[in-house]
């Protein structure tokens, strides 16, 4: 609140006065100065303190509330694979498993081996290849962002075959030709023939797992 600020009487009264006659048509020029009239102080008036400007009253904000994990989805089936799983080797068998529902893929690069499960049942499984020492493949829980039959690498050159995309920065699971000692640039790599498969079965949002040693059993969790 703003208070102004009030003069006194005055800076200083005329030091001397001029007589006239009741015509005004001379000065008397003989009539002596009187005496300087002492000048009154200029009295200061103290500005008033501005109220206190009350301060904001806080306001409590709830805590962030994260999002569940997705619901965990249990192995039902594991494919009866026989003979030794080798490089080039796949297998894809939706009999028996339902027809629909939530597909997961996981992929464990200690095994070297991707299996795609719909509601539980694994109805395809193949040896792949994955990132080299140098550029290595990223674990964790993913989700496929785009797919792209015809796909080709923006950074090498090189065909992709019936991509899903897992990061913005390239990874992704595409067609290969999967031979023992070979390694990508961090995607997972899987024979032609069965990323077509995996390719006509994913969906958009469809979640990917890449593991370093976790192996799944019957009646366990699939979780990240």
């Amino acid at each position: 609140m703003g208070v102004s600020l009030r003069a006194g009487l005055g800076v200083a009264v005329l030091a001397g006065v001029v007589g006239a006659t009741a015509g005004g048509a001379a000065m008397l020029l003989s009539a002596e100065r009187p005496a300087p009239v002492a000048a009154k102080p200029m009295v200061k008036v103290a500005a008033a303190k501005p109220a206190p400007v009350p301060l904001p009253v806080p306001v409590a904000i709830p805590a962030a509330v994260s999002t569940p994990a997705p619901e965990a989805m249990v192995v039902r089936r594991v494919l009866n694979i026989e003979g030794p799983f080798t490089h080039g080797r796949w297998v894809w068998d939706e009999e028996g498993a339902p027809a629909s529902g939530k597909l997961i893929v996981t992929i464990d690069l200690d095994a070297q081996v991707l299996s795609v499960f719909r509601d539980g049942y694994e109805i395809g499984a193949a040896v792949v290849l994955y990132g080299a020492d140098w550029k290595p493949t990223p674990l964790g829980a993913m989700k496929i962002t785009e797919k792209d039959a015809d796909h080709v690498s923006n950074l090498y050159g090189a065909p992709m075959p019936y991509m899903l995309r897992l990061t913005n920065d390239g990874i992704s699971i595409h067609g290969s030709d999967v031979q023992e000692g070979g390694a990508t640039h961090g995607c997972i790599g899987v024979p032609t023939a069965f990323a077509k498969k995996l390719f006509g079965a994913a969906k958009l949002g469809d979640r990917v797992i890449i593991t370093n040693g976790k192996r799944l059993n019957m009646g366990g969790a699939i979780t990240a």
